[in-house]
């Protein structure tokens, strides 16, 4: 084990050599087979993870021993922030992941730049840096999905001139995306046409959905209908119910999962959830629900 660190540690030494690696995310024969994303081959099930920062552990290699903890496959984890220069980049923090990956015997699900909400991708110039290089980390992360954040300062909801900047920003960034073989997820208030319109207007098979049933159950949208609607245009989902233990609210699961089968999706589910038992209650009870509808084979 100690010859295999040290090996691992020299062809840790840089961005390029990680690449040509399989990022712990792979560490068993399974997995190997599988991407992290939407029709995934080898994979017959669900994975089921949590975002970083609903486990308040926000750009913190830690958030993979609570992961451990609540019996969850991996960890949506961030590119960083802005204090700390969105530190993924880094190919020493690239090397914790790894070795927490490995000690914890748990995933890297996806990278998300929610960062974006305070500096959005239609406006700001450091957020456009943030996506560009945020490929590259996700190639040498074996990571195929990158979580675009457009909430707060970043919403494009109404907002014709922010959108059609997008739409620009993603059309320069998108063979760079294509050619890593790296899915940039638009997460927004939209609705799920209007998500195709961004889709269809960028032209570009890297550019995919991020769904929240959670947040577009509470913006009013169809979301069975929607997922349905947008089909593979969906490369992952984020698990949510507002204020509520998932099975317990106003999300029906069952009929997320119906919708799923439809378009033909097995991949990773990150909870997102709402705490009102109390984080690490909360986060058992639903990663144990959600066991229970999305299986980790089918």
């Amino acid at each position: 084990m100690k010859s295999n660190l040290t090996r691992r540690e020299m062809l840790l030494g840089s961005a390029g050599a990680i690449a040509g690696l399989t990022f712990l995310s792979s560490c068993t024969p399974e997995s190997r087979k599988s991407s992290c994303c939407g029709k995934v081959s080898g994979a017959k099930g669900f994975k089921i993870g949590a975002c970083d920062w609903s486990l308040g552990k926000g750009s913190d290699v830690k958030a993979m021993k609570v992961a451990k903890e609540l019996n969850l496959d991996g960890v949506q984890i961030s590119l960083g922030n802005y204090e700390n220069k969105m530190h993924l980049r880094r190919p020493e923090i690239q090397r914790a992941y790894f070795e927490a990956c490995e000690e914890y015997n748990v995933e890297v699900g996806s990278i998300a730049i929610g960062a974006l909400n305070g500096y959005p991708y239609k406006s700001d110039a450091i957020a456009e840096e943030w996506v560009w290089d945020s490929i590259d980390v996700a190639k040498a992360m074996n990571q195929k999905v990158v979580l675009l954040a457009f909430f707060g300062k970043g919403d494009l909801k109404n907002d014709k001139a922010g959108t059609d900047e997008v739409v620009r920003r993603l059309k320069r960034a998108a063979p760079k995306a294509e050619k890593a073989g790296v899915y940039l997820a638009v997460e927004s208030t939209l609705s799920a046409r209007e998500h195709m319109d961004i889709i269809d207007r960028v032209g570009s098979s890297a550019v995919k959905v991020y769904y929240d049933v959670g947040n577009s159950h509470e913006g009013g949208y169809d979301i069975y209908k929607e997922i349905r609607f947008l089909g593979d245009n969906i490369c992952e989902f984020h698990a949510k119910d507002y204020k509520n233990i998932f099975g317990k609210g106003k999300v029906d699961f069952v009929k997320v999962r119906r919708a799923m089968d439809d378009i033909g999706y097995r991949g990773w589910i990150q909870i997102e959830g709402y705490c009102p038992l109390g984080m690490m209650e909360s986060y058992r009870q639903d990663e144990q629900y959600l066991r229970t509808v999305f299986p980790p084979k089918v």
